[in-house]
């Protein structure tokens, strides 16, 4: 090879580096940008949901001043709400007493929660041995006027609605007298679902996870890891089990809504079981997420060293045993990661769960497993899809009750990951 030869090689061998170089940086560039997008997108939907959600943590109240001369007109107070309900209505009145124009008293009365009743029914019950002659009591105030009340300033400039005017004053005149204020929603944790916003919460829908996943770990998690252990270990090299392993692979990418449709027909239509119930929504989920623990079994079992499965076996200890007793245990902690990440997946899926009825209206705590009962990620559908707009903050609110269960449940996995993982 003569100098000319040499150089122009050296010269190529250069440019393609080059290239290779800027192509390597573009590629970085490109990943860079790509990761900087989903942050940004994932901030934007994050901020947009807290921003939405945080109003719902709050309640406006309305404090009203109780004679207790009113209330010695019953003579059995724990059995009569709508006599407390005529006693709220008095006393709210009294409080405006140039409004007395019928139909401006029915809008003024509309500014309060219609359980008002239930509520100072439920305070007197609790004060029997008070000796004062007046009750201040804080009432709800009614989805309008919650949402008034915490765009107050705004409302005030902008509303042109006649009959919203007329709130929207007597508001501002309850605001100058120190008897409206916003507190801390306690009912937004310890309630179940209500038509009314202001009523409206999500404990029901909690316990109703709480035990639909209870039935889903005790369906799946024995099932997944035996069936895993079988075919990893025990199963001979046959034509079934291979195609017993690529439908349990395909399984695992089949639309969740065709396990609703195989629960739908297998559990209610065959068995029988109750619609709408914990034990149905966990079979079903249950039968979903089962490829995900067995491939997940699978492959914490084949981290394992041979040598140690070998070690066991010269020792003398049959196959049975040095799976159960050696394997199983160094493999936990991949199972576990798998059966965590399995049951968050479970928890946010919401379209098998509408195929076997628990997309119904739901008020009452669930407290067993056939009790009737919601999800959390349903309860998220239908206030979504309801008119009322105080709906809508507390449809954020319980997607980021959601987001901090799935938050903790990941950490959880990687915890326990990290904690009893071994390298070999």
């Amino acid at each position: 090879m003569n100098k000319y030869t040499q150089e122009k090689s050296t010269l190529i061998l250069k440019k393609r580096l080059k290239k290779r170089l800027r192509h390597e940086k573009i590629f970085k560039y490109f990943g860079i940008l790509s990761i900087l997008l989903a942050c940004f997108i994932l901030g934007f939907l994050l901020t947009d949901i807290i921003g939405k959600s945080l109003p719902a943590f709050n309640q406006t109240y309305i404090k009203l001043e109780i004679d207790r001369k009113l209330l010695n007109e019953n003579n059995d107070p724990d059995t009569s709400t709508l006599f407390y309900t005529k006693i709220i209505r008095q006393s709210f009145l009294g409080i405006f007493p140039n409004v007395q124009d019928k139909q401006d008293q029915r809008i003024l009365l509309k500014m309060l929660s219609n359980n008002a009743g239930y509520d100072l029914q439920k305070t007197i019950s609790n004060s029997k041995n008070s000796l004062s002659d007046k009750i201040n009591i804080w009432i709800k105030s009614s989805d309008d006027i919650d949402l008034i009340y915490k765009n107050y300033l705004k409302n005030l400039l902008s509303q042109n609605n006649p009959t919203n005017d007329k709130q929207i004053l007597w508001v501002n005149q309850l605001h100058q007298q120190g008897k409206i204020t916003k507190k801390f929603n306690f009912t937004f944790f310890t309630s179940g679902d209500s038509r009314e916003p202001e009523q409206a919460g999500i404990l029901a829908s909690i316990l109703g996870t709480l035990l639909t996943m209870s039935i889903t770990l005790l369906f799946a998690v024995p099932l997944g890891v035996m069936s895993a252990i079988y075919l990893e270990e025990f199963a001979p090299k046959k034509l079934w089990i291979d195609i017993v392993e690529i439908s349990i692979n395909n399984l695992a990418a089949v639309p969740s809504i065709v396990f609703g449709l195989l629960g739908l027909a297998v559990f209610i239509g065959f068995f029988g079981l109750p619609r709408s119930t914990p034990i149905v929504g966990g079979l079903v989920l249950g039968l979903m997420i089962l490829p995900i623990l067995i491939i997940a079994t699978r492959s914490a079992l084949k981290t394992v060293p041979s040598s140690i499965q070998q070690a066991a076996l010269a020792l003398g200890a049959s196959p049975f045993q040095t799976v159960i007793h050696h394997k199983l245990p160094l493999a936990l902690p991949g199972i576990l990661t798998g059966t965590i990440i399995g049951t968050a997946r479970a928890i946010g899926e919401t379209a098998p769960l509408l195929m076997i009825g628990m997309v119904a209206f739901i008020a009452d705590i669930p407290s067993h497993f056939t009790d009737a009962a919601t999800v959390l990620p349903v309860q998220i559908y239908l206030w979504a899809d309801s008119p009322e707009k105080a709906f809508l903050e507390k449809t954020s609110a319980a997607i980021i009750v959601l987001l901090l269960i799935l938050i903790l449940m990941n950490g959880c996995a990687v915890y326990i990951r990290r904690r009893f993982e071994k390298r070999w």
